[in-house]
């Protein structure tokens, strides 16, 4: 077996291992949800420089993770048929631009995405009742929709939340292209839980998630990425590139996405000993702002609008994870 001799100075891809280790799992998967990739693109580099971009440039960021321009061509029309893009043309290239609806669900998300604890809780649970006939497919699409904006259910015509904003939560219904089943649904608020006639709290989440799932998936998104982090703590990116700290950082903000989407995000009394939700929000948001300046960077030089123009950073979005946040180490 050969041996492996360190000096001071490591080779340029050792730093790196875990790195190209993640990025290489990703490339290697059979199938990719693309739009969803797209979508956490749009919300955490697009959105801070105008919300537009120019197809071309998207491709080119996107390539390295192998992603062909059929699929991102692809996705992103159908991103334009969800409203969640819309198109203006500028000469013979086009820029894809967030939609006011759009906009505000990546606005809603940046709240939880990028917030330094979970939303404080008014002890009032946020209901939505199924209360007409919905056809069988319709009631499928809705109960995963809502599942998706992190609501469980009590039986097939209950869904609860701790502390969803129920106005948003239809929009995204009607943006999903749900719009006619809300005659059938019924949003409101339940009676202050300290009531002596609430059910029990506990029991009310016991029956509502599979907490034990969700815990999983926080510990595996731990296992993935604590190992960079430590790396980078070490060697503090000296052979990282600027394009791996981007990409980097878009499955970081990717996977992290996906895991807060189906999580309601209980306040600490009502989750169990040991819940990995947190450590997985301050990991997060560690290696997040150590791969902001050299990912940002790589943005600059790749980004352009269909008019050749870099788009300008809007400092009031641009700044994520603030760095004097109480909670980020």
């Amino acid at each position: 077996m050969p041996v492996l001799f360190l000096n001071a100075k490591a080779p340029a891809n050792l730093v790196s291992n875990a790195i190209q280790s993640r990025l290489n799992e990703f490339r290697q998967q059979r199938r990719v949800q693309a739009g969803s990739l797209i979508i956490t693109v749009f919300g955490d580099a697009i959105l801070p420089r105008g919300g537009r971009v120019w197809l071309g440039s998207l491709i080119r960021l996107l390539e390295p993770l192998e992603l062909n321009e059929r699929l991102i061509r692809t996705s992103v029309f159908r991103l334009v048929k969800e409203e969640w893009l819309r198109t203006e043309t500028i000469g013979r290239r086009a820029d894809y631009v967030l939609t006011p609806s759009g906009r505000r669900r990546f606005d809603e998300a940046a709240k939880h995405i990028y917030a330094s604890h979970a939303p404080l809780w008014d002890r009032r649970w946020r209901l939505i009742l199924v209360v007409g006939e919905l056809d069988p497919k319709v009631r499928e699409q809705v109960r995963r929709a809502l599942f998706w904006q992190g609501f469980g259910a009590l039986g097939a015509d209950c869904y609860v939340h701790p502390s969803a904003d129920l106005s948003s939560v239809l929009d995204t219904l009607i943006t999903e292209g749900l719009a006619s089943a809300l005659g059938a649904l019924m949003p409101l608020f339940a009676a202050d839980s300290r009531s002596a006639q609430s059910a029990s709290d506990a029991d009310l989440v016991r029956r509502a998630w599979d907490l034990g799932a969700l815990a999983d998936a926080y510990r595996d998104f731990v296992v993935t990425y604590q190992p960079i982090l430590d790396d980078i703590r070490r060697d503090h990116l000296a052979n990282v590139s600027e394009q791996d700290a981007f990409l980097l950082r878009t499955l970081l903000i990717h996977d992290y996405r996906r895991l807060l989407l189906r999580d309601p995000e209980l306040p600490e009394v009502l989750l169990p000993a040991g819940w990995p939700g947190q450590q997985a929000r301050l990991l997060c948001k560690e290696l997040y702002k150590r791969l902001e300046t050299l990912s940002n960077r790589h943005l600059e030089q790749q980004l352009c609008l269909a008019d050749g123009s870099t788009p300008a950073e809007d400092s009031r979005l641009a700044e994520r994870f603030p760095q004097n946040d109480p909670l980020l180490p």
